[in-house]
């Protein structure tokens, strides 16, 4: 006679079950000592793989959307958020922005927690079922330029389209030439009033310019990205320099 559990194995990797697979054995011993009726027994079963594959799912979409780390909206020092990303956090955790195709820009001078919002807003996106994308804004345009290059940009537009939430980080340190300047323009355009983009910036508006070197082009950017977004002030005090002071305080 075969092994029963060697064939339940076998056909929970046949049909591709793998919680179940890894499972079964402490369910069955818990419906044996609990009694459990057939269907009960079965709805645990299907409950085990279900959360599995929700949990993959989660893990898939983290991974693909290319966090440079994972940073989690829990982990945020409310104490050490400016005011205004303190008082609308709770707001911004429903990620409505994201539902209703709205952008979020968040300005404001550097280690103030931009960047950590973002990725913690797009953690939570991931968790919730959306598809996310992280980037730098150097990075993109780079990439941008190689695709026109190559051409292949038509095939990396189409890809960005379908984003529901993209995080594009770091406008305002780096400078473009005029053809990077007008690919970043265009290609954020696409998802203008369409598909959410997080901004994380250290320049306030009136200072784009410096960075796209042209004023018709920068108006154009401002007007298209600040359209029905939500503007979050993000000036405050450093809290990566409190960091450091705290750590040379403890280590003098």
């Amino acid at each position: 006679m075969r092994d029963i559990s060697k064939t339940i194995e076998e056909n929970c990797r046949y049909i591709k079950l793998p919680a179940i697979r890894k499972h079964y054995k402490s369910i069955v011993e818990e419906a044996r000592e609990t009694e459990l009726s057939y269907e009960d027994f079965l709805q645990l079963l299907l409950e085990v793989e279900s959360e599995n594959r929700f949990s993959n799912r989660i893990k898939a979409r983290i991974r693909l959307a290319n966090f440079p780390e994972k940073k989690y909206l829990e982990d945020l020092k409310l104490e050490d958020l400016p005011k205004e990303a303190r008082s609308r956090l709770e707001e911004l955790r429903r990620l409505d922005f994201i539902k209703s195709g709205r952008n979020l820009i968040l300005t404001g001078n550097p280690g103030t927690g931009k960047t950590h919002l973002a990725i913690g807003l797009g953690m939570e996106a991931c968790r919730q079922g959306y598809k996310v994308l992280f980037t730098s804004i150097p990075s993109l345009v780079t990439q941008l330029k190689e695709s026109r290059s190559e051409r292949k940009l038509r095939r990396m537009e189409n890809k960005f389209e379908r984003y529901d939430l993209v995080i594009c980080d770091e406008l305002g340190y780096i400078s473009f030439d005029k053809e990077g300047a007008e690919l970043l323009f265009s290609h954020l355009s696409l998802r203008a009033g369409i598909k959410s983009t997080i901004i994380t910036t250290n320049l306030s508006f009136d200072r784009w310019s410096e960075i796209f070197g042209d004023t018709v082009l920068t108006a154009a950017m401002v007007d298209r990205l600040t359209h029905k977004a939500h503007i979050i002030n993000m000036n405050g005090k450093s809290y990566r320099t409190k960091e450091t002071l705290e750590y040379l305080d403890q280590t003098l």
